[in-house]
């Protein structure tokens, strides 16, 4: 069973002291970067409350025994009120999206869902006796299309979001705007992360819902043509996030960072999609044996031209690097989809 990476020793020691014995609500804490939390908080000696719709504990197998689990719908308003009332903190991971196609195709669908949400936990919170620190988790989707490179947070309410992302993009930017006014208005202590682009082992890998990652792995392991398809011709990039290093990176910021202002979470690097594509053929071939090579498609949906992190605010406030190369991530990751197989 795959667990998280890092010990007691990985975290900054103020981290850990804010966690140490308390009792941490986590939303979408079944999910893939979710379940990483969950892991991470037991190795600060925190206890996890993870509330779920559907109770699916698949990523939750090796600590089931050590937190609690509460069939929680975070649509229902008075179901989410009432378990406010057992915990210190509220860490919000839960959302609605899915892959690049996706998003396009439901932006209303995503903005309405998200929204409410997060607007039925942060008010729970903010009405609690006592919450006393709540972590919006926003997106690198807020950006617009064609933001500076590397990318600055002041830059995150400039435009418009991508166009391929923009419901989940504006629920987003909404999700910072009420987490900063509901801090004014309430007193909530509140971080804002604001992640890049998360990949790892526990992704979604079925086809409609993936992330690019996700997506070029589970296509090259079922190419029968030894041709992996690319969407794009190659030249759009990201800033992959390990979802380890994002999980350490909530936990860091919702800690040390409780100012409602918005930090980036990211690697200080940047890869094509070229790049990405060539790589997943070598990690590939080298399990199955079986020759690959990217084949591109100059038509397919390819979002945000450019993507990278800057860093700067991130490690001046909370000295945080990742601590995951791109090159062992991808071979985790690649490793454990196979293993599912």
């Amino acid at each position: 069973m795959y667990s998280t990476a890092f010990k007691f020793e990985d975290f900054h020691p103020d981290s850990a002291s804010y966690f140490k014995d308390k009792k941490i609500i986590i939303t979408g804490g079944t999910g893939f970067i979710g379940s990483h939390l969950v892991e991470q908080l037991l190795v600060l000696n925190a206890k996890p409350i993870v509330l779920s719709k559907s109770l699916n504990r698949r990523f939750l197998e090796s600590c089931e025994n050590k937190i609690e689990l509460l069939e929680v719908d975070l649509f229902n308003k008075d179901k989410v009120k009432k378990v406010m009332k057992n915990a210190d903190a509220v860490l919000h991971l839960s959302a609605s999206v899915a892959g690049i196609e996706y998003n396009s195709k439901h932006p209303a669908t995503i903005f309405k869902d998200n929204l409410e949400m997060f607007m039925n936990t942060i008010d729970a919170a903010a009405n609690s006796d006592n919450i006393e620190r709540f972590l919006v988790t926003s997106s690198a989707c807020v950006y617009p299309r064609h933001c500076s490179i590397p990318t600055k947070e002041e830059e995150g309410t400039i435009g418009e979001p991508e166009p391929t992302n923009s419901g989940y993009g504006w629920s987003k930017r909404m999700e910072e705007y009420l987490g900063k006014k509901y801090s004014e208005e309430y007193g909530l202590s509140v971080a804002i992360a604001r992640p890049y682009n998360a990949y790892g082992p526990r992704d979604n890998f079925k086809e409609e819902m993936s992330h690019v990652i996700p997506s070029l792995i589970k296509k090259a392991f079922e190419s029968e043509n030894g041709l992996l398809n690319v969407w794009g011709d190659g030249s759009h990039s990201r800033s992959f996030l390990y979802v380890d290093d994002f999980a350490r990176g909530l936990i860091e910021v919702a800690a040390r960072y409780p100012y409602a202002d918005p930090i980036n979470i990211g690697a200080n690097e940047e890869t094509t999609i070229k790049e990405l594509a060539n790589i997943i053929c070598d990690k590939v071939q080298n399990i199955t044996g079986k020759k690959l090579s990217p084949s591109f498609d100059s038509k397919g949906i390819t979002g945000q031209p450019r993507r990278k992190c800057d860093t700067t605010k991130l490690e001046k406030e909370l000295q945080f690097k990742t601590k995951f190369s791109f090159d062992q991530g991808i071979v985790n990751t690649i490793n454990w989809y196979h293993s599912t197989l």
